[in-house]
């Protein structure tokens, strides 16, 4: 084997073949490294990769032409099957001189992380898994390529063969999808399930897309190990041509093959029986496809049985969002998962709500009551003002699912009126989502459509009035926070006189101070003094983001008389000691102190509980910046926000704290490199790598020939 290996491997680059394939899958790589990594800042070379391996239709077929077929068209394989080395060992020997031609361009490849992780946060996990998948999907196409070129003694016929049936195992996975969504029958269905065997991008593309799973490892080992037995088989047939010695051989051969293949598909059958969580690894920096521990231990705490149906065609399925059900119904024997197929059950739905769902949504089931999930809200998108499009931005399919088991588990769904009427704020998507996460419900109300605020409600939110209240609306609040109902209050920065809004303010003996914050230490502020990073004041509500950091931009301060005996008060978020008030803001840019201004520290917000005239208690959350609850905002923090918003929510809910899990971002963090070194890079990638291994190939092919 080994004289034979040698043998094949010269052959590649004593000629030009080796060589141009190396300089041709460099080339691409180059391109798109260039554009991927340099330009757009990418962490990871999963998107180069995926990009590339298109290029494998075009290259294996010229590399593993000439393999077998050239050597039965000129008769020298006769010389080479009567050596004393097996069939086996002889087919081996060729297909990893095939392999190593191959390494060469996937370990320079492999060298680009090392050289990325310099210039910010690099996804190292992601890359060398999808390194890996690229490796092996070249390695069984090079498989096929052998074998292909073992039928035939044409190189040509090889060639095509070749390219033929790695661009069907390429688009294959778009074929099964067409089949899933236009077909319901059995016959459908079998046919897509078989054809899914012959899928080789789809593994690849789990590969690189952070989640490893050795049922995609097995699948391109154990086929490329069946195509290299069939290969062995057919040059076998061939050492023999006596008649009789041939029947027996080809008997022999096609059982031989049969039992092949059912090992192999009992190989890849038998992964799926194997807890996911000891076959599935999660290499993506943020765990985009972990269970968070607070998910994990509710769900393994489950004592009443919940039955989540997925309508959509399995074979269609989400595969992010089946990876969290999958984990999910692992962990606990009350959880059941069942795909619904849209098309064959259409009125399924019908028993759980009157608007139809899209598909892959989902329809949680539980003792107390049921409720619907639909598949717009498992993923996050963003406007994206440059190009006016809404873009991908996070993963919030574990959130949406822990929130619906939590919520069909509870009895109890605490509601808050949302007050409107006199210009409030309206929450974006994201915080209304984290309402719903800490089971909990909302409802607009309008005051002056009420003689009283109804006392089903646990509390009010009222965000950034722009217009003051009326007498009457004023004391409809008050009236209701005397009843021992609880408040979320956000004041907002306005000219207009605020007199009926500040009285419920006062309610809890807090006013909000002139001005808006300048903080005067760098370390409490981004940017700009007016765009603080306030010091957290360690509570229970606070614990979600004592780990991290809250942005509040353009805050105002807040006042309370800490002597009132009926008043308990818990600041919460406040600012350094060399913050000051600027009453008179004449510029964006003017962060000067005059006389009139007001010197700090301050509370940006605080919890105020008040003993009622009834003996219950009022609880309110008081934050004076509507602005820090915004995604923008948000952003600049990522999810801490989020999560000091929802655990207001649920202090106000007077309930525990349910597991509220924030959407997990998309986003990483971009590469930056300097200019000259792009072009630099760009340069060697694209034009001095493979030019290099051009002209060595050129310079070898020209000694040979002088010789």
């Amino acid at each position: 084997m080994t004289a034979i290996y040698k043998r094949e491997l010269k052959s590649f680059f004593h000629g030009f073949v080796g060589w141009l394939f190396i300089a041709a899958t460099l080339f691409m790589m180059g391109i798109y490294f260039t554009v991927f990594n340099m330009l757009a800042g990418y962490p990871t070379i999963s998107y180069v990769l995926q990009s590339i391996v298109f290029l494998f239709i075009i290259t294996i077929p010229v590399l593993t032409m000439r393999s077998l077929s050239e050597e039965r068209k000129y008769k020298t394989d006769q010389l080479i099957l009567t050596a004393p080395v097996s069939v086996g060992g002889i087919v081996l020997g060729k297909y990893l001189a095939l392999v190593t031609v191959l390494a060469i361009p996937t370990a320079i490849i492999g060298l680009t992380p090392f050289a990325l992780m310099q210039a910010g946060d690099f996804q190292i996990g992601i890359s060398y898994t999808s390194l890996l998948g690229f490796f092996l999907y070249g390695c069984l196409a090079l498989a096929i390529g052998l074998f292909l070129s073992s039928l035939t003694e044409s190189v040509v016929i090889a060639a095509v063969l070749t390219l033929v049936v790695l661009f069907l195992g390429y688009i294959m996975s778009g074929l099964c999808s067409i089949l899933s969504s236009s077909g319901t029958t059995f016959v459908a269905d079998i046919l897509s399930k078989l054809l899914y065997c012959f899928d080789m991008v789809s593994r690849f593309d789990m590969l690189s897309s952070g989640y490893f799973q050795l049922e995609a490892v097995a699948y391109y080992i154990t086929l490329t190990a069946f195509v290299l037995f069939c290969t062995v088989q057919s040059i076998q047939k061939r050492r023999y041509s006596v008649s009789g010695k041939g029947i027996r051989l080809g008997v022999y051969s096609v059982a031989a093959i049969f039992l092949m293949a059912v090992l192999t598909v009992a190989v890849n059958l038998g992964l799926n029986y194997i807890p996911d969580q000891y076959t599935s690894y999660d290499v993506t920096a943020n765990k985009l496809y972990t269970l968070t521990d607070d998910t994990k231990a509710m769900v393994s705490n489950l004592a009443e049985d919940i039955t989540i149906y997925v309508l959509a065609e399995e074979s269609a399925k989400d595969e992010d969002l089946d990876k969290t059900l999958t984990q999910m119904e692992g962990l606990s024997k009350h959880i059941k998962v069942e795909y619904i197929s849209p098309v064959a059950n259409p009125k399924f739905y019908y028993n759980y709500t009157d608007t139809e769902p899209t598909d892959n949504s989902m329809i949680v089931v539980g003792p107390k009551n049921s409720t619907v999930i639909d598949y717009n809200s498992v993923y996050a998108y963003e406007m994206n003002y440059t190009s006016y499009s809404y873009e991908l931005t996070g993963y919030d399919g574990e959130g949406q699912l822990a929130s619906a088991i939590a919520y069909v588990t509870t009895e109890d769904i605490p509601k808050f009126y949302m007050i409107t009427g006199h210009g409030e704020l309206g929450f974006e998507d994201t915080f209304l989502n984290a309402i719903t996460k800490e089971n909990a419900a909302y409802e607009e109300l309008t005051l002056y459509s009420v003689d009283e605020i109804p006392a089903d409600a646990r509390g009010v939110i009222i965000n950034a009035p722009t217009s003051d209240f009326s007498a009457e609306d004023a004391d409809k609040v008050i009236a209701y926070l005397e009843q021992g109902h609880n408040a979320f209050l956000l004041p907002t920065f306005t000219d207009e006189s605020m007199e009926n809004f500040e009285r419920i303010l006062d309610y809890y003996g807090v006013s909000v101070v002139d001005g808006m914050i300048v903080e005067g230490d760098r370390e409490y502020y981004y940017q700009s003094p007016y765009y603080l990073f306030p010091e957290i004041a360690y509570d229970e509500v606070t614990s979600r983001v004592m780990d991290g950091s809250v942005f509040a931009p353009l805050s105002r301060g807040l006042s309370y008389d800490d002597t009132l005996e009926d008043v308990y008060y818990t600041p919460l978020l406040t600012t350094s000691d060399s913050a000051f008030s600027k009453v008179n803001i004449t510029g964006a840019e003017d962060y000067s102190k005059s006389a009139e201004d007001i010197d700090g520290p301050f509370v940006i917000s605080l919890r105020a509980e008040k003993t009622t005239g009834q003996g219950g208690t009022s609880q309110a959350f008081i934050v004076a910046n509507e602005s820090m609850f915004t995604t923008v905002a948000d952003d600049m923090a990522p999810g801490y926000n989020v999560k000091l918003f929802g655990s207001m929510i649920s202090a106000l809910a007077d309930h525990e704290s349910s597991v509220a899990v924030p959407v997990k971002s998309f986003e990483i963090g971009n590469l930056v490199f300097r200019a000259q070194t792009i072009y630099l890079a760009g340069i060697v990638a694209v034009f001095v790598l493979p030019i290099g291994a051009l002209a060595a190939g050129f310079i070898i092919w020209l000694r040979r020939r002088k010789k």
